[in-house]
């Protein structure tokens, strides 16, 4: 249909996240060619090289999501979770004081919330804070080990390593691990899958989980319910890989960009003052790199219409608004130049329920 991400070049990753993915959904019974079925791509053009793009990457992984009705799909949990659970999950941490408080709040959300059977448990021993994954109320020890050993050694990093890069955005630092632990061999393979920066990982150990300096717990939480809503919606591909890795000029202005693609949207002299560069250079470099600002505004509202099209409680004119057009008909002609479909179009390939544009 004509929506393959645009722009995509800037920021890649390690094909074994496709090939990770695409084996996880096939094991739950699904065929993961139909997740294929709008992208305009084939599993052997994503898996073919070394790396690929990490935008379309998150999409196939929002699909994955959709289609197996699990917002933790790919992660740790022992259950089913319904969407929307991450979003509500983001707002009961972002109104805590510091992050001790959130981490106690996020292990009460796992405890009430349908489908949650294993959490992360936080315990500190001096200046030393340990997060260990733990069976949830109401769950055996024999229940929980089962769960663990079900679980492939790629699904534990993964969940191990979105919940570091979580709380490190909730603080606006990163946390550094001090080591992770798995109660598992080191895998001989498929373990490439999840950004976690440690430099100690060791095996066979009485827990899976990760320690760090306990100095962190008492960092406040800068994040608000604003820049919630940009941070969710790169989720989950936002949480596995480093977004800032590209060093092109194009990636560091997506970066900026999309930390707010509504009405406050920065102009080019506010990002090229970010980038302690003139308007003038920024206009140059994206110019050598083949594109330009306005281009790459409009790529991240498209990315971003993408993401809230793929959310049922957003209505067109909910999302219009989200990304700053005044009007809903401004919106539907700026996403059929981008895509060659309409909303209702894109959203009804989606679903598979009738086109409205309603």
């Amino acid at each position: 249909m004509g929506t393959e991400m645009i722009g995509a070049e800037e920021i890649t990753i390690p094909a074994s996240y496709i090939s990770n993915l695409l084996r996880q959904v096939e094991q739950s019974g699904y065929d993961p060619e139909k997740l294929f079925a709008d992208l305009t791509i084939s599993r052997e053009q994503l898996t073919s090289e070394r790396y690929c793009s990490a935008p379309l990457y998150g999409k196939l992984y929002q699909r994955a999501m959709l289609a197996m009705q699990d917002e933790w799909f790919g992660m740790l949990s022992g259950g089913k979770i319904r969407s929307g659970s991450f979003r509500m999950l983001c707002l009961l941490m972002v109104q805590c004081k510091n992050l001790r408080q959130a981490l106690m709040r996020a292990w009460e959300f796992g405890r009430i919330c349908r489908g949650f059977k294993i959490s992360q448990k936080l315990e500190v021993e001096g200046d030393v804070a340990r997060i260990r994954l733990a069976p949830l109320e109401g769950v055996s020890e024999a229940e929980f080990r089962a769960l663990l050993q079900q679980a492939e050694p790629v699904k534990v990093r993964t969940t191990l390593a979105a919940s570091q890069h979580h709380w490190s955005w909730l603080i606006g630092s990163e946390i550094k691990i001090i080591r992770t632990c798995y109660d598992f061999p080191k895998p001989d393979q498929d373990w490439e899958m999840a950004q976690i920066n440690v430099d100690t990982e060791e095996f066979d150990q009485p827990f899976s989980g990760f320690e760090f300096p306990a100095k962190y717990l008492d960092y406040s939480i800068i994040q608000t319910e604003e820049t919630m809503e940009n941070f969710i919606r790169t989720a989950p591909f936002g949480l596995l890989i480093n977004l800032d890795s590209g060093n092109s000029t194009k990636a560091r202005v997506k970066s900026i960009l999309n930390q707010n693609v509504g009405r406050t949207m920065l102009g080019a002299e506010r990002v090229a003052d970010r980038l302690n560069m003139s308007v003038t250079t920024l206009r140059r470099h994206l110019q050598i790199e083949g594109t330009s600002f306005q281009r790459l505004k409009d790529e991240c509202r498209m990315e971003a219409a993408f993401h809230y099209l793929a959310c049922p409680d957003f209505s067109n004119r909910d999302i219009a608004d989200r990304l700053g057009f005044d009007e809903l008909s401004v919106f539907f002609r700026a996403f059929k130049k981008w895509t060659g479909v309409t909303p209702g179009q894109y959203r009804a390939s989606l679903t598979g329920a009738p086109a409205t544009d309603n």
